[in-house]
């Protein structure tokens, strides 16, 4: 079990990632304020690793005009099973401390004007999905970072945009 002060870092963790994915807050660097070098990232299009999996959540959230992601019901777990007693000070190299965390997400995709006009009228605006994040962090000299990233969707409505595969899960 993570403690109180864990748990509020890692859940203010997801709500920033969420929010700098909304924002498009993409400069140079910005995904060193949530990930490792090494995050691994999982999603229905692929496994992504290190700066591919960045590239990738950024050109995902850019093939729409707007985003709003918004997690509820954050768990949060100790993952340092090998080692019981974990070091509160962890060296920030090996990342002793581990933790999990998973929520569920409700995440809506306002299309571009262009893909709706390509659509015709009665196109419809969003693309709406519910799911699941699952992921493992790391605690490093700047703070908690995400190791792994899945998603997991479990319900959609509306369509993906164009060059997606509309049987997406």
């Amino acid at each position: 079990m993570t403690t109180p002060r864990d748990h509020t870092e890692i859940t203010l963790l997801v709500d920033r990632f969420f929010r700098a994915l909304d924002e498009r807050t993409f400069t140079a660097g910005w995904d060193r304020a949530f990930f490792t070098d090494d995050i691994v990232e999982e999603t229905p299009f692929g496994i992504f690793r290190g700066p591919e999996a960045v590239r990738a959540m950024e050109e995902a959230v850019e093939r729409f005009d707007r985003t709003q992601h918004m997690a509820s019901g954050i768990l949060t777990d100790q993952a340092s099973a090998a080692d019981p007693d974990p070091d509160p000070d962890p060296d920030p190299d090996t990342g002793t401390e581990r933790a999990t965390a998973s929520w569920d997400a409700l995440m809506t995709h306002v299309h571009h004007a262009a893909t709706l006009r390509e659509r015709g009228s009665g196109a419809d605006p969003l693309l709406v999905v519910g799911g699941r994040f699952e992921t493992e962090l790391r605690r490093t000299s700047e703070g908690w970072r995400f190791t792994r990233m899945a998603v997991r969707p479990v319900w959609t409505t509306g369509q993906p945009p164009p060059g997606i595969d509309p049987e997406m899960p």
